[in-house]
């Protein structure tokens, strides 16, 4: 395995069209080149990498140039900044990933002139941005979530870390970048068909934004979201759905052992899709009329099919706000009491008496 920039730079040379569809994945073959915005993966066509060339001298294959900044480099070069990377090691790591995977044969350029690029906001999209993004341990994803007095975070793999995703206001207003948590939204079998990103304020916690990026909308979904869900442990007979996966963690703070699931919005949360398993289902509530309209839907949903529906309703507005403004053992309390009997001493006592 190659230690050394040079030799990482000539072996994704020697794949530079399917390290362009992988980081780059705005962009389009055109010809000999991939098009491009820049080398962060903005829509546009000022950026052209070379794909096919010699390994060494002029017309080296993987060398980009970017003609509205004068900006230039190599493979690598792109790696790092549409990763949001800054250790070479952590570019080598991310490299030497890239390379142990698979890649189909490159197709004809004729084939690129009648396909479209993935459309934004799609299912595609949404697994490419996924893919891009880290673990959230040891992240500002994971200092969000502590601040808001979240700290059962064991089997999140659902939820990943973006330092510098993508932000437009509008379509009329410059691209920004800002670290995002990145969730992977998945249907029944597992499948990941959309992404949720909560953009994040990179300079700390506030009581007003709850660590949110200071931007008009610091929370948008992507894909195909209708049924499904960010999910989080193995459905069985036994399972708690909610909008929020602040909510829903907030929850797995006493249920740590309870398969949960975010629907992301009350809308999304009425018309969830039921695993074949489910006999009794939780329905975690926000405290407004919306959350009231998406509990009764789900209830009428659920009793159509022989499930038992509960609802679990919050003390404040929210179960992240009795999470973060009551006590832990308050909070506990109140989930116990609407708990079935048979809940209580399997998701509840167990883990107490552990």
């Amino acid at each position: 395995m190659p230690e050394n920039a040079s030799d990482l730079a000539q072996r994704l040379a020697r794949q530079a069209e399917a390290v362009c569809r992988e980081y780059l994945s705005a962009g389009r073959r055109e010809g000999r080149y991939w098009m491009v915005g820049d080398v962060r993966n903005a829509p546009g066509r000022s950026m052209f990498v070379r794909l096919k060339g010699s390994e060494r001298g002029k017309g080296v294959a993987g060398k980009w140039t970017d003609a509205a900044t004068g900006e230039h480099g190599d493979l690598l070069d792109v790696i790092r900044e549409s990763c949001g990377l800054i250790d070479f090691k952590d570019v080598a790591d991310e490299a030497r990933r890239f390379l142990a995977l698979p890649h189909p044969e490159p197709e004809p350029a004729s084939a690129y002139r009648r396909k479209a690029p993935a459309p934004t906001g799609s299912p595609l999209a949404a697994k490419r941005l996924f893919s891009l993004a880290l673990p959230i341990t040891g992240t500002l994803a994971e200092a969000y979530f502590r601040r808001r007095g979240i700290t059962a975070l064991h089997g999140t793999g659902s939820l990943r870390f973006h330092p510098r995703c993508y932000y437009r206001p509008d379509e009329h207003s410059a691209t920004e970048t800002w670290p995002a948590l990145i969730a992977s939204v998945t249907d029944l079998d597992g499948h990941q068909t959309g992404a949720h990103r909560t953009w994040l304020d990179p300079n700390g916690f506030s009581e007003a934004a709850l660590g949110k990026a200071p931007i008009e909308t610091p929370r948008r979904a992507m894909g195909d979201l209708l049924g499904h869900a960010v999910r989080f442990g193995v459905t069985g007979e036994v399972m708690a759905a909610g909008e929020g996966i602040e909510t829903m963690l907030s929850l797995r703070c006493v249920l740590p052992e309870m398969p949960m699931a975010a629907a992301l919005s009350a809308a999304h949360l009425a018309a969830i899709l039921f695993p074949d398993t489910l006999r009794r289902l939780y329905i975690v509530r926000d405290d407004d009329p919306a959350g009231d309209g998406a509990r009764d839907t789900l209830v009428e949903r659920a009793d159509a099919l022989g499930i038992e529906a509960l609802p679990l309703s919050p003390m404040l507005g929210d179960l992240n706000e009795d999470l973060r403004l009551r006590s832990i053992h308050a909070f506990r309390a109140s989930i116990r009491v609407q708990l079935a009997p048979q809940d209580v001493a399997r998701f509840m006592e167990s883990v107490l008496s552990a």
